[in-house]
């Protein structure tokens, strides 16, 4: 009879170690999440404009390079913002996850990134224009909580590839389990929190109530809006541009929320009697209708960063005059809230026969807050980087050789009247076209001359007047349109303006910087 014995063995489990650095890189990124999120939260309460995002988003705006400004305008247009948002945020990522690795490899280096981080932002957002007494807390609370989240996270992780090194099954499960449910509640954790901040911030905001309720006095004169000086042609520009559609470009990338209540307007600088008025002051001296077609200096020959609308507000010379402006003065430095800076011609602000005013309604309603609600300025003529302040709230009199303005050091000329402009609307590039009668139709511009007409050039022929529009006033574009008859085949489409001076628009092709681009648009047409 023979007797099996049993032999007993150890066996054990292999466990598999986690690859640390992608886990470490993903606790950085959590751990930022959380300095963002805390912040964010106290920024509702205690300093709306206490956002590190936003801080550091504008900080880079003021910085970089004209030719990348001009490059990012091109690629996004109004989207710029969005873009540059987005491009902080995945730097922000990078930057948290490499503080995640170095936090693993070598311990304390990536909490002290993390609070340089912190910092910086900080800095970025006490330096702002309008920074209030509490606006540092925020952040620094903030990275507090994200440099507590990456330690904590760490000593989780450390844990659980040690007990994977050890080939300890069950505390390698219990482990892992401890670093995922920590880093995954707090990244939850930090999204609610966070998005649920920016909605707080907004929602509590009184001042879209504020705009809601706000009446204003009736206008003194209106603008009457011929009856042919819009044709409605498909693809066509109307002659008045809605709010939802008008352009947008600004240095803001928040849209400051301003109560007209508290809002002030100070004139100071080479004045006699320095000023300040208060929304309903300004209001009270009186409100009129205006015209006013605005161009943004980043407008490439032929493109839409330009807009119509019908402005309420009250001439800047009226409250020039109020202060008293020094004979030696011959430049306006104009401040938004957020501390844009805008250098205008004295002499565009005064002239008599020229509407530049501070404008507090746009199309019938109250400013849009991203168009400048409670006040900005309009001033017909100049490129709007010169002119066109939203959010107003101080005019420096002064001089060209004394001040500068925010664009001047970036490569933009301090004077920049704008060009005579036109552009075909239809038929668009790219757009095929059937052999026959066809409109082709655009807008043009003269501001504050006015528009006398409109020439095509079909295939380098000659010059062929259109038929204008009756225009509003000299300070509004005017449509124009040309029937033609088309032949299959590829058409360049020509187009050139001359105002009522007799001027013919610049052939000569010029970028945007450092004063608007210029030529004559030619626009490829295929007939089919």
């Amino acid at each position: 009879m023979t007797t099996d014995t049993t032999a007993k063995t150890d066996r054990k489990t292999s466990v598999r170690r986690p690859h640390a650095w992608i886990w470490a890189a993903l606790a950085g990124i959590v751990s930022a999440a959380a300095l963002l999120a805390v912040a964010e939260a106290l920024a509702a309460l205690v300093a709306r404009s206490a956002s590190p995002i936003l801080a550091v988003g504008s900080f880079i705006v003021d910085i970089v390079p004209r030719p990348l400004k001009e490059l990012a305008i091109t690629l996004f247009g109004e989207s710029d913002k969005i873009a540059l948002l987005a491009g902080v945020g995945l730097g922000a990522a990078v930057a948290a996850a490499v503080a995640g690795v170095l936090e693993y490899r070598f311990r304390f280096v990536g909490v002290v990134l993390l609070g340089i981080g912190g910092i910086l932002a900080t800095a970025a957002i006490v330096t702002r224009t309008g920074a209030g007494a509490l606006s540092w807390l925020p952040p620094i609370v903030g990275t507090i909580a994200g440099v507590l989240v990456l330690m904590l996270a760490m000593v989780r992780l450390r844990r659980w590839v040690a007990a994977a090194i050890a080939q300890n099954v069950e505390a390698t499960g219990t482990d892992r389990r401890h670093f995922l449910l920590f880093t995954g509640l707090t990244a939850v954790g930090a999204v609610v929190v966070g998005v649920g901040a920016r909605v707080l911030n907004a929602a509590t905001s009184s001042v879209a109530a504020a705009r809601d309720a706000l009446r204003l006095p009736a206008a003194r004169s209106t603008v009457t809006v011929p009856a042919d000086a819009n044709w409605e042609i498909d693809g066509l520009s109307p002659i008045i541009t809605p709010n939802a559609d008008f352009y947008r470009v600004d240095t803001a990338l928040s849209v400051p929320n301003v109560d007209p209540t508290t809002w002030r307007l100070s004139i100071e600088g080479m004045v006699d009697n320095p000023i300040e008025l208060s929304f309903d002051d300004l209001v009270n001296m009186g409100l009129d209708e205006y015209g006013v077609t605005l161009t943004c200096v980043s407008n490439e020959v032929g493109g839409d960063l330009v807009g119509n609308a019908i402005w309420t507000g009250l001439p800047i010379r009226d409250v020039l005059r109020m202060a008293g402006v020094q004979a030696d003065a011959d430049m306006v430095l104009s401040e938004s809230v957020d501390g844009f800076t805008a250098s205008t011609p004295l002499s565009s602000l005064t002239d008599d026969n020229l509407d530049a005013i501070f404008a507090v309604a746009m199309n019938g309603e109250p400013l849009p807050f991203e168009h400048g609600f409670p006040v900005r300025m309009v001033v017909p003529g100049l490129y709007g980087y010169v002119s066109a302040t939203k959010w107003v709230t101080k005019l420096i009199v002064t001089r060209f050789d004394k001040d500068e303005a925010y664009w001047t050091p970036r490569g933009y000329a301090a004077q920049a009247p704008i060009k005579m402009s036109s552009r075909v609307d239809t038929p668009k590039i790219g757009t095929p076209i059937a052999a026959g009668p066809v409109v082709v139709a655009g807008m043009a511009w003269a501001q504050p001359i006015g528009v006398e007409k409109v020439e095509v050039s079909i295939d380098n022929g000659e010059w062929q007047q259109t038929q204008l529009s009756t225009p509003i006033n000299a300070q509004s574009w005017v449509q124009w349109k040309f029937d033609w008859t088309a032949e299959a085949g590829t058409h360049y489409i020509a187009v050139r303006a001359t105002d009522a001076q007799g001027n013919v628009q610049i052939q000569d092709q010029a970028p945007i910087a450092p004063d608007g681009s210029s030529g004559w648009q030619r626009t490829l047409v295929t007939v089919s």
